[in-house]
């Protein structure tokens, strides 16, 4: 024995709804109390939302789902923040987490960012990595931290750091900046790039330079511009200076959106 069903869809249960709540409320403002008129203020205005929002096309959500349609947007709107309050954990979250959000914002209020009581990470997911410390001490050997840069044909080879400060001249670095990174070298035992801006007073506070010459010429150009080889020499045999480098390139060039940081 067969039934005939008959299907009805959300959106005529809601659009029968919403009149049939407006008739009603008429009924009671014309039988009972005129007082109900102020009722219809709410009812026939989301009566006419409704019809409005059965008869587009462009949002079918709403279409199919008259004023309820509403809620989704509504709660689409606000995703963003249901999941980082409730959803998320201090190292979810992309690109950047609770946890890193948070240092950022401690640290530009010059407040502490030391979370104690354990780690908040899980070291055995997939994809985690960590350094394991040595159980012993372990001697790293000098000779693995330099490399001679000259060979049998050079009269005063130099023995580099494989790590060394890169070319940032004086002027795009403040002269505090270049005296404190000369100062390191020298504590460090590295060399100092001088950038394409050449040898200033503030590179001379013991650490080792790596002369860089650009187009410019600067430390070794006359008042025209040209190549001047006496100042040449006289900069090349400076005791600090262990290299030169020729700039065949050019890099950050100034008011064109190179920026070296102060």
């Amino acid at each position: 024995m067969s039934r005939n069903l008959t299907r009805v869809s959300a959106k005529g249960i809601i659009l029968g709804v919403v009149f049939t709540l407006s008739v009603i409320v008429f009924a009671f403002a014309h039988f009972i109390s005129h007082q109900w008129l102020w009722v219809l203020m709410i009812t026939i205005p989301l009566a006419i939302i409704a019809v409005a929002n059965a008869l587009q096309a462009r949002h079918t959500v709403l279409r199919n789902y008259p004023l309820l349609g509403y809620l989704r947007y509504f709660f689409e709107s606000i995703r963003p923040e249901l999941r980082q309050y409730f959803g998320e954990s201090d190292v979810d979250g992309k690109p950047f987490n609770r946890r890193q959000r948070s240092i950022v914002y401690q640290r530009a209020k010059n407040e502490k960012q030391t979370v104690p009581f354990g780690m908040q990470d899980e070291p055995g997911q997939p994809g985690h990595t960590w350094v394991s410390h040595s159980v012993f001490p372990v001697t790293i050997p000098d000779k693995d931290l330099r490399v001679t840069i000259g060979n049998s044909f050079c009269s005063q080879p130099y023995s580099a750091s494989i790590l060394n400060i890169g070319a940032m001249s004086y002027g795009a670095l403040s002269k505090t900046a270049v005296q404190s990174l000369n100062e390191g070298a020298a504590l460090g035992g590295f060399a100092q790039n001088t950038g394409e801006g050449g040898i200033s007073n503030y590179h001379l506070s013991g650490g080792d330079l790596i002369w860089q010459i650009g187009t410019g010429y600067f430390g070794c150009r006359d008042d025209e511009g040209r190549f001047h080889p006496e100042l040449f020499r006289i900069k090349a045999g400076s005791v600090k200076v262990k290299m030169i480098e020729l700039k065949l390139s050019q890099g950050a060039k100034p008011g064109h959106g190179g920026i070296l940081p102060a």
